[in-house]
């Protein structure tokens, strides 16, 4: 899918200005950067969550899935809002058992871990197939082993679905792990954007060889 040019501004200060991209179905695209390059941005206006300065970004009728960094969870028990994105209660199982929280199912949600409330709704958003699924930083909060499982789902669901995967994380290793593109974000603008190896062993754009240099890559 071609995502269009935008621009994204608060308070009269431009935080973000992408050009036009191509997420392509069946691949994952990892977003990196320094903080506050506009990652998080990115992925809130891909997903509606924020509106561009004008425009429209994504093409109409592509249905997206969104992970926002900071997972939420509602007052009722842990596979109840699993099953809000969909009433499938089978693939709800499944989901939690591929991630390790089949035990937690009847537990009340608010009352998890970070870490636990990261796998639930990481659970969530891949109830129901997507054209492009956006997930932004999905297992910060989670030991290596929760992490290790979650990517796992993530690249059965990408092969299940055939959806477009943006995934932003501050982790170099998970997007050499994960990403088939990776994109590199300086100061609020693509900086560089190609196949991993390329991107992380042969960076091309000065900011990109920088950031990488100083993450002892």
């Amino acid at each position: 899918m071609r995502i269009g040019s935008f621009t994204k501004s608060y308070a009269g200060r431009t935080v973000l200005e992408m050009p036009e991209f191509t997420l392509d179905g069946g691949m994952i695209y990892g977003v990196i950067s320094a903080n506050g390059s506009g990652k998080s941005t990115l992925a809130k206006v891909l997903a509606g969550a924020e509106p561009p300065d004008g425009g429209t970004p994504v093409p109409e009728g592509v249905r997206i899935g969104y992970l926002p960094q900071k997972s939420y969870a509602f007052r009722m028990s842990v596979q109840a809002n699993i099953c809000l994105a969909s009433g499938d209660q089978g693939k709800a199982m499944d989901r939690m058992r591929a991630l390790g929280i089949e035990h937690l199912a009847r537990r009340r949600a608010d009352r998890l871990s970070g870490g636990e409330t990261a796998r639930m709704a990481a659970a969530r958003v891949m109830m129901r197939p997507c054209d492009l699924l956006i997930l932004d930083e999905p297992t910060a909060s989670m030991d290596m082993q929760s992490t290790a499982l979650t990517e796992r789902l993530i690249q059965d669901f990408r092969r299940e679905t055939g959806c477009a995967v943006l995934l932003i994380t501050h982790s170099l290793g998970q997007a050499g792990r994960l990403a088939d593109r990776i994109l590199f974000l300086s100061r609020g603008r693509l900086a560089e954007e190609g196949e991993r190896e390329q991107v992380l062993r042969r960076p091309k754009h000065p900011d990109t060889r920088e950031f990488l240099d100083f993450c002892g890559v």
